[in-house]
């Protein structure tokens, strides 16, 4: 098992570029901003679709 050679996995690990501080803290800032986004997004979908059926009746 050629590869399975310790070296090997060690000479793969040294080519990882490990992100540094500014673009972890950037990225992590961009995804709870999204998620944050999509949450507003989907409780007002909620809401239009309730008030929609309340409007036509389908709801007591």
């Amino acid at each position: 098992m050629k590869w399975f050679n310790p070296k090997e996995i060690i000479k793969e690990i040294k080519k990882i570029r490990w992100p540094k501080k500014g673009d972890l803290l950037t990225n992590s800032v961009q995804t709870v901003v999204f998620i944050a986004f999509f949450a507003v997004f989907f409780i007002c979908c909620q809401f239009v679709v309730s008030l929609l059926l309340r409007l036509i009746g389908v709801v007591a």
